[in-house]
């Protein structure tokens, strides 16, 4: 394959040498063996990121127990297909025996978790998932991608990517890829990794953000926009987060910044350490429902859409020359990407209506993909339906960054729970503080899931698209067979 040198790494030499090498071979061999012997614990083995986790070290040969004290699909599905899924919901410390390697903590546990506490009394290693899987990749060349959106949309088409090329890489990833079984990989094969780096914090002991526990040689960032309120109690001290990331960077890696992010043009400024590659928007242009990318040679179509998608294109781009893609490879392989789940998703479409589906749920990421669909459908109406459902969401602070999001609909509609609010520990809101917020004097409030389904069925679906934007599901809804029906109705 041409120019692939991977930042001075030849992976397709090294392949080769190492092939050739029966010493490699040898100790290959022999670091089978010893994974098979291996025994990591899980405690709340049931998130999704642990869940693919714990798979991904099952596949590579590791022998994987766990425990949570709820556990729902897909993960209770996916476990029970690996033979790792607990038998007894709960916790328990008599799982927690000397003998382990490793303890995985997820951040769904508590600080007096009745199993981590016998883990540190025994004296084991524990840690987060962040720090194993640093662990397993620190030898490796680490794409880290982060920001406040569009995470995962990079981190995905890198891999889709680099998959397309057949070059061998780990990855992971926090949502699933149509073809891709585990959206966690650790194999001792692959000279990168590829990682959505969450600014989230890191486990109940470990204060720190994911993404500097990760250590980039590469370093994506695709925005900053406040998020975890509950963490970051200041816009001040969430965008330093971002500028300790930037200078983890070595000097022979790279800063890859979104230049039409005012905060990032700020720290782009401030980043000497390392090589840095401002991007913007894709040129494109849209033909009969198409997004075409513009190129030196020709147009290329795309199966996504939309200017943040475009932008995350750039990203992706630029990460795969970093690691030796041209550029005609990559417009050949990002050409057949169809995005990642529930990011601007189609669920279900007719001649007349459209129905997607989108993690949306931040100022922002509202915005965003709202001007996505009204760019992509300009002569369609316009439904989107959002889910109030975050920590940050629900707290009547938060909600007056909400302002105007949702104005290039032509419905709105606001859905949030009562039940989620107080689960939350979170004081009450109410529809009067959600319709001040947001400041559209037409806007739609639904509490009842029951209540927001009937209302949609009733609506006419004749020439619209309905966008459905959650973190969550709207208390319960299959958004898949709910896309269905509307698609069904008759005009």
């Amino acid at each position: 394959m041409e120019n692939c040198d991977c930042l001075s790494i030849n992976v397709e030499a090294s392949k080769k040498k190492c092939n050739k090498n029966s010493t490699f071979s040898l100790l290959a061999s022999l670091t089978k063996a010893i994974q098979k012997n291996m025994k990591v614990h899980f405690i709340a083995i049931g998130g999704s990121a642990m869940h693919n986790l714990a798979i991904a070290l099952k596949i590579k040969g590791f022998n994987v127990t766990g425990s949570d004290d709820e556990i729902f699909d897909p993960a209770k599905g996916r476990l029970a297909k690996y033979g790792i899924l607990p038998q007894d919901i709960g916790w328990h410390p008599e799982k927690i025996t000397s003998d382990l390697d490793a303890v995985i903590l997820g951040m769904h546990a508590r600080e007096d978790n009745p199993e981590l506490l016998k883990a540190k009394e025994l004296n084991l290693k524990i840690y987060s998932y962040p720090e194993y899987l640093y662990e397993q990749s620190k030898d490796k060349i680490r794409v880290v991608v982060g920001g406040s959106h569009g995470k995962t949309t990079i981190t995905s088409m890198i891999i889709h990517v680099l998959q397309h090329h057949h070059i061998d890489c780990d990855y992971m990833v926090g949502a699933q890829l149509e073809g891709f079984e585990v959206m966690v990989r650790l194999s001792d094969t692959a000279k990168m990794m590829i990682i959505e780096g969450d600014e989230y914090l890191t486990s109940p002991i470990d204060r720190r953000p994911k993404f500097h526990v990760y250590q980039p040689t590469i370093g994506i960032i695709s925005g900053i926009a406040w998020d975890h309120i509950n963490v970051f109690p200041t816009f001040e001290n969430y965008v330093q987060q971002f500028e300790i990331f930037a200078k983890m960077i070595p000097q022979d890696g790279q800063l890859i910044y979104c230049q039409e992010d005012t905060e990032l043009r700020k720290l782009g400024e401030k980043i000497t350490n390392t090589t840095c590659m401002p991007y913007g928007i894709h040129p494109y242009f849209i033909d009969d429902g198409v997004t075409y990318l513009k190129t030196d040679s020709q147009p290329v179509p795309l199966q996504i859409f939309g200017k943040h998608n475009l932008m995350n294109i750039n990203a992706a781009r630029l990460a795969c020359n970093a690691l030796g893609l041209n550029d005609t490879q990559f417009y050949e392989a990002i050409a057949t990407f169809k995005g990642a789940s529930k990011r601007l998703e189609l669920v279900a479409k007719n001649a007349e209506c459209a129905v997607y589906k989108d993690f949306a749920h931040s100022p922002s990421k509202l915005k965003a993909t709202i001007n996505a669909v009204r760019e992509q459908y300009p002569n369609r109406k316009l439904v989107a339906c959002m889910e109030l459902h975050t920590f940050s969401s629900l707290t009547e602070e938060f909600l007056q960054q909400y302002k105007h999001a949702m104005d290039e609909a032509d419905t709105a509609i606001v859905y949030y729970s009562p039940a989620a609010v107080q689960h939350k520990k979170l004081p009450p809101i109410s529809p009067d503080m959600i319709f001040k917020a947001f400041q559209r004097e037409d806007l739609l409030i639904f509490n009842d899931s029951n209540e927001l389904k009937n209302s949609l069925l009733n609506m006419d679906w004749h020439h619209s698209v309905l966008l459905l934007m959650s973190s969550g599901n709207f208390d319960g809804i299959n958004l898949n067979e709910f896309g269905e029906k509307i698609v069904l109705l008759p005009a």
